[in-house]
């Protein structure tokens, strides 16, 4: 089976040769699950063809905003439509989540809440699950037909499906306490709290669920994708 890997951003500079972009991340997560991978740097305006183009598809996590006025955002909306349309599996981590949202109908904005950083605990259906947060924008009007997975009293919307084949989540089960890290040197200040930033490097070494997500992940492409 073949995963379509929609890059909507970059991971740091500094990181990148040790840690990988955020395709690698998540080739890592589901390796062993007989997938093969092809990767597309939409934010760079680099785009399949179609939906045809891979059996499953997979948005990333970005530092931009699904709001805001980038050239790469309206054919993203367009695709994301026509996977949907075409009942191909779809999945959106972080970004993916909120512009898989929005580009259905939904509404994404910048939290006043502030931001959700490191280890976060969500109930997923009644299992409390901990994965790696970084965010501060949410997905707040769920799209037509949503039903929402995963919640907390801070991110009401933290993981979505929509129909049998799109399946969204806020945090990222990609992410590893190097990856965080790696945010929290190199993104985090000046624009993440101070105060925040020291709670969260404090907890760093909690244990995460994000085999558990990912299996997950893989299981949804593998029964999406045979429907």
């Amino acid at each position: 089976m073949k995963i379509g890997i929609l890059q909507t951003g970059h991971s740091p500079d500094e990181v990148r040769g040790d840690l990988g972009d955020y395709a690698d991340m998540f080739t890592r997560i589901l390796g062993g699950h007989d997938f093969d991978f092809v990767s597309y740097d939409v934010v760079d305006m680099v785009f399949p063809n179609g939906p045809e183009a891979a059996d499953g598809w997979l948005i990333t996590g970005s530092k931009h905003g699904a709001y805001e006025d980038h050239p790469w955002i309206a054919p993203l909306e367009e695709l994301i439509r026509a996977i949907r349309d075409a009942g191909k599996p779809l999945i959106g981590v972080c970004f993916g989540h909120q512009i898989i949202a929005q580009a259905l109908g939904g509404k994404v904005e910048k939290y006043t809440g502030g931001w959700a950083v490191g280890p976060t605990t969500y109930d997923f259906e009644g299992t409390p699950l901990t994965l790696n947060a970084w965010h501060q924008d949410q997905v707040v009007a769920l799209p037509e037909g949503a039903r929402v997975l995963a919640s907390n009293p801070f991110c009401a919307n933290a993981a979505m499906a929509i129909g049998d084949t799109i399946l969204t989540i806020q945090p990222h089960p990609e992410f590893s306490k190097s990856m965080l890290e790696a945010l929290i040197t190199h993104r985090a200040p000046g624009v993440v709290p101070a105060d925040q930033i020291a709670e969260a490097k404090a907890q760093l070494n909690r244990p995460l669920d994000a085999t558990r997500f990912a299996d997950r992940m893989a299981a949804f492409f593998k029964r999406t994708a045979t429907q």
